[in-house]
């Protein structure tokens, strides 16, 4: 290890904040690591490959390359010293369990790893994880948690935080026209369709009156779509 990345491990090892290992710097692992950032905490991003490293070192501002099964790399950049470790290491199902078992072995608090098969949800749990988490499958649940809970009809991810959503009309809107619930500037919201029945309104016009069924196609933000359900 350079002296450069015991500095860094010092620096992280302060007790002010809560302090997260991020092991593979995957979609997922990159994302987690940069919400851990913007909320406030230390993160260590880790991964085995230097060119990811290297793309990710302009985002994360703690970002070493390392072998994460090997227990020695890991004891170096002091990673016993650290709250929570996130392994985020979905192709290399062997990686992860090793990584797991050395974190473990170093006395890592926290252990978190991500999963793609209930099986390896098993295996890790039993190798001593303390939470295995299956993103795509609690995703689903969420997403249904949310369509059981609100005048959601269909959904669609479009990238992002944006989608596609289809919706009843909660009662404060009927009879009002698409101009007069404006809910562009009040949600964010841009109406592209209407069911009414049988019929699809494409691109209705401002005055356009809402009606007791329809259902309205939107463009935006899920958090927006759930308040302008409440």
């Amino acid at each position: 290890m350079t002296e450069k990345t015991n500095n860094l491990s010092r620096v992280l090892r302060r007790r002010s904040k809560q302090e997260f290992l991020v092991i593979g710097l995957g979609r997922f692992g990159s994302s987690l690591a940069r919400a851990l950032i913007d909320n406030g905490h230390d993160v260590l991003a880790i991964d085995t490959d230097m060119r990811t490293v290297e793309r990710r070192a302009a985002e994360l501002p703690h970002v070493v390359q390392l072998d994460s099964t090997n227990i020695d790399a890991l004891r170096e950049i002091g990673a016993d010293h650290f709250d929570t470790a996130v392994v985020c290491i979905g192709t290399d199902f062997e990686s992860n369990l090793m990584t797991t078992v050395a974190l473990r072995k170093l006395g890592v608090g926290h252990v978190i790893t991500k999963v793609r098969t209930r099986t390896q949800k098993e295996i890790l749990l039993q190798v001593g994880a303390d939470q295995v988490i299956l993103p795509e499958h609690e995703a689903g649940v969420r997403l249904a948690k949310r369509l059981s809970a609100s005048d959601m009809v269909d959904f669609i991810e479009i990238g992002g935080d944006v989608c596609a959503v289809e919706m009843g009309v909660p009662t404060r809107y009927v009879g009002q026209t698409l101009a007069q619930a404006d809910l562009r500037r009040k949600y964010g919201l841009t109406v592209i369709a209407i069911h009414r029945g049988d019929d699809v309104l494409v691109n209705p016009s401002a005055d356009t009156q809402i009606l007791q069924d329809d259902e309205l196609l939107m463009i935006g933000r899920i958090e927006d779509a759930e308040r302008f359900s409440d």
